[in-house]
């Protein structure tokens, strides 16, 4: 934009609307459109910059004010074109506000030397009392949170990893504040330290202070009413709302806080829904939901989780401090009154009921309910892959990533059945296996690692996992020839171990790769390691496969696919996915049979049960 002083007239003008400048020689207009009866009761300091006032803004649906600036005080601004501010109840100091604003009956918009933003801000999670092992900035994604925590005793990696952030952070940092296009602040208190991307809307807040609000255009973030917001990131499509009070936080694309809900030093990523309740030292992958007062979510690592209401967690041991944490591996639901005494690590898709004292770790065991009184704790294996909520559940995720397709940071891998959970399966099925070898067929219950196993649970726990192992095999090979691999996969990338990073299931192997190269140097930015999940993302199905084929040939005792062992494992499949199916239906008519649901509902339900031959 081209810039000019202010005319003689345009001086008399502004002075005639009960205007004031410390110097008028600072104040620099558009040279096209710039129109000074627009602007009223206005004090300048230092050096001003205004655009073209030229257009009117929309306020609310329907309605319309022209640009201009009323009642305000402003120090060293700059003002796009055709914003709209007034009532400014003590100042704008230090700050560019960029296009078709909109900022009305707001008290103070600032910034102070030696501002961060919130941009670069270490926060601990998971160890409340730990040194800090995620660093919060607007490049963060759901995997780089989680490859950060697993990797933080790393020196050797944190450091210039670390480094790298630090670049980025630098790069793009701004000396003052901004307030990007087309944002809206209306009745808000004070916004200190604070960068604003476009399209945000601020209505009601309290405060916001050294925080960063990664808004889009298509993808806006909105702030309301009383929200307190210090130390912290805000990514695109995130809203944080009706008093909700955060400090030292990630809040991670498309999430939601609401309703009074409270956190520090804690990330949230990816569609998660937070309500009512309180966080603390908590890492919070995709879909990670709790919506009740009483529910405290401190000292653990979480995603696609729901927790019922009065979930805690203890992560403080005696007069140690609160150095404890744990894992609840993805898909793990928590009914209500569930208490988990860290350090604990429950295996995927489990669901946790009452209070369990014995410190679990049943990564080994997934889709498992562990039941608990505070002294007994009963471990049910594998009752959960046949349940109507973990049917639901896997369906509704996909269709509730309210996301814009173009941008996502995160990467979320939605099979439930994966080398990572089907990996788990095959320990889980070992560890069965065994305690029955070494204690035989014919006891009543069974002991494991402090928890107790009915003789009816292992063995369903087994059928269960056996037909698991059928379900995936049979999908693998039809997603196979779905994306053109013959047979025998050419790579071994993906053969082995399998992770979770916040949601991205990917190869051991890769991520150690990555390791290696930004320990060597070879990765430059932070943005290529953002680049390396998406590559390795992008090679999801090759390496799934890679994985499938050895896990065929190791089941099924051969040592190679011929056509008539695909015939088999299809047919496998098919009995073992007309199995799942019925249970699932039992498992509904069951709830209709203890007046939990209604009939309608039941119908309802079992009327969208697929009858195609795919898994899901």
């Amino acid at each position: 934009m081209i810039y000019r002083g202010l005319t003689p007239e345009e001086i008399d003008v502004l002075d005639g609307n009960g205007c004031w400048a410390e110097d008028w020689s600072n104040i620099s207009v558009a040279d096209d459109g710039f129109m000074p009866k627009f602007i009223h009761r206005v004090r300048f300091y230092g050096k001003i910059r205004i655009g073209a006032l030229e257009k009117n803004i929309e306020l609310t649906k329907g309605f319309f004010c022209h640009s201009g600036i009323n009642d305000a005080t402003l120090r060293n601004v700059t003002i796009g074109d055709n914003c709209l501010i007034e009532r400014i109840g003590n100042y704008i100091n230090d700050c560019e506000i960029g296009d078709n604003c909109c900022i009305i009956n707001t008290a103070t918009i600032e910034t102070t030397e030696g501002a961060t933003y919130g941009d670069g801000n270490v926060i601990s999670v998971l160890n409340e009392a730990g040194n800090g092992n995620i660093t919060i900035f607007h490049g963060l994604s759901s995997q780089l949170a989680s490859y950060m925590v697993r990797h933080a005793a790393d020196a050797d990696l944190r450091n210039p990893l670390q480094r790298l952030i630090r670049e980025e952070v630098e790069r793009t940092r701004s000396d003052h504040g901004y307030i990007g296009n087309n944002v809206k602040i209306v009745n808000t208190t004070e916004i200190v330290n604070s960068v604003i991307h476009d399209g945000c809307e601020i209505n009601g807040a309290t405060r916001l202070s050294d925080c960063t609000v990664i808004s889009s255009l298509n993808s806006s973030v909105y702030i309301g009413s009383n929200v307190i917001i210090e130390n912290t990131v805000v990514a695109d499509g995130a809203s944080i709302t009706d008093n909700a009070k955060l400090q030292d936080c990630f809040v991670g694309e498309a999430c939601q806080i609401t309703s009074g809900f409270t956190a520090n030093q804690s990330a949230f990523f990816a569609n998660s829904v937070m309500a009512n309740g309180e966080a603390c030292a908590a890492l919070c992958g995709p879909f990670s939901v709790s919506h009740h007062k009483s529910s405290l979510l401190i000292g653990a690592q979480f995603s696609f989780y729901n927790a019922g209401s009065a979930t805690n967690y203890s992560n403080h041991a005696y007069k140690m401090g609160p150095i404890h944490w744990g894992v609840l591996e993805r898909g793990t639901k928590t009914a209500s009154g569930a208490h988990v005494l860290m350090p604990a690590r429950i295996g995927a898709f489990s669901m946790v009921m009452g209070k369990i004292s014995n410190h679990p770790h049943t990564d080994g065991l997934p889709f498992s309910y562990l039941i608990g009184d505070g002294s007994t704790t009963w471990l049910v294996p594998g009752h959960n892959i046949a349940t109507v909520g973990l049917y639901r559940d896997i369906k509704k995720w996909p269709e509730r990533d309210s996301r814009p397709l173009n941008g996502r940071k995160s990467i979320i891998d939605f099979d439930w059945l994966s080398p990572f959970t089907v990996g788990e399966i095959l320990r889980g099925r070992k560890i069965l296996e065994n305690i029955l070898k070494v204690n035989g067929d014919d006891v009543a219950e069974y002991h494991y690692h402090g928890m107790r196993i009915k003789a009816s649970s292992l063995n369903k726990g087994l059928h269960f996992y056996d037909m698991a192992l059928k379900l995936f095999m049979g999908s693998a090979i039809q997603k196979a020839k779905a994306n053109g691999f013959d047979n025998k996969p050419e790579w071994q990338t993906g053969s082995g171990r399998w992770v979770d990073l916040g949601g991205q299931l990917i190869p051991l192997t890769e991520e150690q790769r990555l390791t290696e190269d930004i320990k060597e140097g070879d990765i430059e930015t932070i943005e290529d390691v953002n680049d390396r999940f998406e590559e390795i993302e992008a090679n999801y199905q090759r390496y799934l496969w890679a994985w499938s084929y050895h896990l065929i040939l190791e089941c099924c005792n051969i040592k190679t696919i011929t056509e008539e062992d695909e015939e088999r494992i299809t047919a496998d499949f098919e009995a073992a996915r007309s199995e799942w199916l019925n249970t699932i239906k039992a498992d509904a008519e069951k709830e209709f049979k203890l007046d939990d649901v209604s009939k309608d509902e039941l119908d309802s339900f079992i009327s969208k049960l697929p009858i195609s031959s795919s898994l899901s």
